[in-house]
């Protein structure tokens, strides 16, 4: 009896740890079939049908080599299920399978503390038999049962929760999911993980000793490693959990550390233009202290009669017409941070898209505006970058295209909201779990931080952006809570 109850346990177990792989590989990759739930459902039956059959098809005659060919057959279906199923890229497919199976094998060794600390009930029993407090052979058969069963349950129960929430954990803490991992990198994540399922092999291996032809247990042999196994294991799955969370704080600082550098080349540009501005401006005072004289000359030259005196006079006009084109501001919009990053951006894009459409004309700040001048900048200049990027790429693939961006903004009650469309090529990149789409830039690490920037910009102010597309015109939207002490908060 006890030995059906048993199989029927393991053939669940497996099902639940194909329960557990299907969330854990879903969580990384993009499934390969359209009816992507079913086909996550498939891997895990396939995969706990498999574990479980493989113990009927493995000789038993030598067990290290038994041992060792049914992880090296799990090893291979997760492969090949991994391949099937998902879009799978192999350096991450690499750890995927490798941190499974040693979570698996470490959570089966910690839960299986349950059924040493549990045989000691067998042996109370035992007593409570040979003294007589258990008169009846059948009921002590019975109790013998039940407790094994009920260690049983009460192992598979630890097991698979030990199992999920370290694999949960992982899933939680590996957030930069589209990563392209390089090879130094993956041999640090995998380097804790393979420690400690080489570590589980070979308790799986040493585990039952035979003396005098009778099997007897590592822990019964040496009753401390009873506490030093499990001790160690658990700081193998610590290693494995905070390894790769050191990873991705790496990651994220690097990210961050790039973002800041891209940050201050925007500061630094919007402050040469701010004096070019106020070099602007003087300009404009120095010529309205000088108009006077600027006229007297133009009416002495225009009361000339020679030719030379005329074509004087046009070369003057000329030069004055280029002067004053100089110092022509074509995006008007009342904040001075604004205007000037609108004409600087409009002013690069049409040197190499001179037909760029730039409409600006409901772009309009409030009085009461109490957004900083900076976080303004921040928030435009990355939209206009996005934009007038895309644009190019839609005249490179269509040379005809009609390529424009659109600025707007409006304000309802407290909220302050900015919309930038522009025209794209109509392809969009969009990853599992990602807020914003993917940059087809070859070196990720370096591009596609400018929504990411105009995110963390909008955050101080409690608010919030989002993208839509429509056709071939991208849509992008920033909300932000126009409240004075908002962005203190933060």
């Amino acid at each position: 009896m006890f030995n059906i109850i048993s199989g029927i346990f393991e053939a669940a177990v497996a099902l639940l740890e194909g329960y557990c792989l299907q969330y854990f590989l879903g969580s990384f990759l993009e499934k390969r079939l359209i009816k992507g739930r079913r086909s996550g459902w498939l891997a895990a039956v396939l995969y706990g049908g498999g574990k479980w059959g493989l113990k009927l098809i493995l000789p038993s005659e030598n067990e290290s080599m038994r041992i060792l060919a049914k992880q090296a057959l799990i090893c291979l279906i997760l492969f090949g299920l991994t391949m099937c199923f998902y879009k799978a890229v192999h350096m991450i497919t690499v750890f995927l399978v490798v941190t499974f199976m040693a979570v698996s094998e470490i959570s089966f060794f910690l839960a299986y503390m349950i059924l040493q600390i549990g045989s000691h009930l067998f042996a109370l029993w035992v007593i409570g038999f040979e003294k007589g407090y258990i008169t009846s052979l059948d009921a002590f058969i019975n109790i013998l049962e039940v407790t094994g069963n009920g260690l049983l349950i009460l192992m598979s129960a630890v097991f698979i929760a030990i199992f999920y929430v370290s694999l949960r954990k992982i899933v939680q803490d590996y957030r930069e999911k589209d990563y392209a991992i390089r090879r130094t990198e993956l041999l640090f994540i995998l380097t804790p993980g393979m420690v400690g399922l080489l570590i589980c092999i070979l308790l799986r291996i040493i585990m039952i000793t035979v003396e005098n032809e009778v099997p007897k247990l590592l822990y019964d042999k040496y009753p401390l490693l009873a506490w030093i196994v499990p001790a160690i294991l658990l700081l193998s799955l610590l290693s494995i959990l905070y390894g790769i969370k050191l990873f991705q704080d790496m990651i994220r600082l690097n990210r961050e550390k790039s973002s800041r550098i891209i940050l201050e080349k925007q500061i630094g540009s919007m402050q040469e233009h701010m004096r070019e501005m106020e070099h602007v401006y003087s300009g404009i005072r120095s010529m309205k202290h000088d108009m006077k004289n600027t006229f007297a000359v133009v009416m002495q030259l225009a009361m000339g009669n020679s030719e030379k005196e005329k074509e004087d006079l046009q070369t003057y006009l000329s030069e004055m017409n280029r002067t004053f084109d100089r110092l022509d501001f074509q995006f008007q919009t009342g904040n001075a941070v604004v205007d000037t990053l609108l004409n600087m951006k409009y002013h690069e894009a049409v040197r190499t898209l001179p037909d760029l459409q730039m409409d600006a004309d409901r772009l309009l700040f409030p009085e009461t505006l109490l957004i900083q001048s900076y976080d303004m900048g921040i928030i435009l200049g990355n939209a206009l970058d996005n934009a007038i990027e895309a644009c190019g790429k839609l005249k490179e693939k269509e040379p005809e295209a009609e390529i424009f961006i659109r600025l707007s903004s409006y304000q309802r009650g407290k909220m302050f909201f900015i919309e930038v469309e522009n025209s794209f090529d109509g392809n969009v990149i969009r990853k599992v779990h990602k807020e914003f789409p993917a940059t087809d830039k070859a070196d990720k690490e370096a591009h596609g931080i400018g929504l990411s920037n105009i995110r963390h910009a909008a955050e101080k102010y409690h608010g919030a952006v989002d993208w839509a597309v429509n056709n071939k015109v991208f849509i992008l939207s920033v909300m932000m809570q126009n409240e004075r002490g908002a962005e203190n908060d933060f």
